[in-house]
């Protein structure tokens, strides 16, 4: 049975594209929230909009759907009550939009810190919020606890983590986050479609190429624009490029949180490398701003593939001595296996994606599915281990960095002629979604086109919106110390979650 068919009485929108859009009562509502309680669905986005409730989902058979639920009286039937990952989710909504899920366990704010100078800022708007936040409480005898952050040492985004731990060993995590929300689908809302592609390259600098590449598919499905075929490769090869480096940091990172810093600096060369190719390539060490609607902003400079194909030679000759060194250094290898693992069934249940989702056995890569140009055309392997612990995060970055490279090659040897853009055009209102495999995992853009080419509604989900949960699970009964390492093994985006 399709997606539409397990629902039941169902009203489709026929300008949503690619994938179907339905508006369900309360029980073809309450029919998806037993196919994710049963773990036949996966839940892959919830989001609010003027009087309405959207959820994409995955079916078993990966297929593909945005169910709407109309919330005119601002509530709707909690998804979190029976299926826990859309907790955190519901929360976003009621501090964004003050649409109240009826049934949540769970009825604390979540973006909003208190420092709005309003409370719902996209819904009807009221007084600020001014309560203390309630962390989770936890029994048993000796225990304490140990706040930190949101300021952490070193140059990094901010978040606080309340600690309840029994000497060393931590009972519960509990994490606070919000502190670098920027307001991003409130700029979305009447900005034109190219303000939008850079507000979207924007939302986590880290992975701007996967949310741009993200929003420029979302306005083509909505208006049925095809890129040209180079402009596509050219996509593709950016991406790459940006998986490189960012896995290049994180191996060296985890290196470095275990106390091996020869690894952190050797990768760190191999990062610098990477950059510095990019920004011969592209004119941008991070490529924004080089992913529009409809193409590519500019092409491949004259001597990009040589530059490329230098810096492909280096990696091969470096990387793998790089590898049988976390390999063989006993040490490391103490602190990495067995520490921080994630249980294959929350993984599941989470529809975590990336290196966490794939290190715990959850077989799931956007370029495979639902899938994207130009990566039907190219021969790769989607890397899964099934142990869960920072070891496994460590070789599922370095199995897709091996990838990255051949994938590279490849487009490099088939990049095709011609131009790289097509200029876009709204004949009318429309909607569109489409998926990004960032580094992170998979990167949603769902949004809502005015016909006079201006954004209605935008909504951008990052992977680590269903990543941090599993985190305070992966360091339930490790050490305190060990927190650090397990959390640089997920490194989940602050900018991305918090919008």
């Amino acid at each position: 049975m399709t997606i539409l068919d397990t629902i039941g009485s169902t009203q489709t929108v026929g300008s949503h594209r690619p994938w179907p859009r339905a508006v369900v009562d309360d029980a073809g509502w309450a029919r998806a929230i037993d196919e994710f309680a049963a773990g036949r669905w996966t839940l892959s986005g919830l989001w609010a909009d003027v009087d309405a409730v959207h959820m994409a989902v995955i079916s078993g058979a990966n297929e593909i759907a945005v169910l709407t639920y109309q919330c005119s009286n601002g509530r709707f039937p909690s998804v979190a009550a029976r299926h826990p990952p859309a907790m955190r989710l519901e929360r976003a909504i009621f501090s964004l939009f003050g649409y109240e899920p009826v049934g949540t366990p769970d009825r604390r704010p979540w973006l909003d810190l208190g420092f709005w100078d309003v409370a719902h800022p996209l819904g009807k708007r009221g007084a600020p919020q001014r309560e203390p936040y309630a962390f989770l409480p936890a029994e048993g005898d000796a225990l304490h606890q140990v706040p930190v952050g949101p300021v952490h040492a070193g140059i990094i985004e901010p978040g606080h983590f309340r600690f309840t731990a029994n000497g060393e060993f931590v009972v519960r995590v509990e994490e606070r986050l919000g502190y670098v929300h920027k307001g991003i689908e409130s700029l979305m809302a009447g900005a034109t479609i190219e303000r939008g592609a850079q507000l979207a390259g924007r939302a986590s600098g880290d992975s701007t190429v996967a949310y741009a590449s993200a929003f420029a598919r979302a306005v083509e499905a909505a208006t049925q624009i095809t890129p040209p075929a180079r402009a596509l490769y050219l996509r593709a090869l950016m991406a790459e490029l940006e998986r490189l480096a960012n896995h290049f940091g994180d191996i060296g990172a985890i290196c470095n949180d275990a106390s091996f810093a020869l690894m952190h600096a050797q990768t760190g060369i191999l990062r610098e490398r990477t950059l510095r190719a990019t920004e011969a390539c592209f004119g941008h060490r991070l490529m924004m701003d080089a992913v529009v609607p409809g193409g590519v902003a500019r092409d491949l400079n004259a001597d990009g593939e040589a530059q490329l194909r230098g810096l492909l030679a280096e990696l091969r000759a470096r990387f793998p001595r790089l590898i049988e060194l976390y390999d063989n250094t006993a040490s490391l290898q103490d602190r990495t296996v067995t520490t921080g693992i994630v249980k294959p069934e929350y993984a599941r249940q989470f529809g975590a994606g990336g290196y966490i989702g794939r290190a715990a056995g959850r077989n799931f890569d956007a370029r495979r599915t639902p899938g994207y140009a130009p990566y039907a055309e190219l021969s790769f392997d989607v890397p899964v281990l099934a142990a869960g612990d920072v070891n496994a995060r460590v070789w599922i970055r370095i199995r897709e960095v091996e990838q990255s490279l051949s994938l590279i090659e490849q487009i490099l040897e088939r990049l095709p002629p011609g131009g790289v853009a097509t200029a876009i055009a709204v004949s009318g209102p429309c909607e569109g979604m489409a998926y990004a495999e960032a580094f992170r995992g998979d990167v949603l853009v769902w949004l809502r086109l005015g016909d006079d080419n201006r954004i209605r509604r935008c909504h951008l989900r990052d992977a680590s919106w269903f990543q941090w949960p599993l985190l305070e699970t992966a360091i339930e009964n490790n050490i305190i110390a060990d927190f650090p390492l397990c959390n640089k093994s997920f490194n989940c985006s602050y900018s991305g979650h918090d919008l």
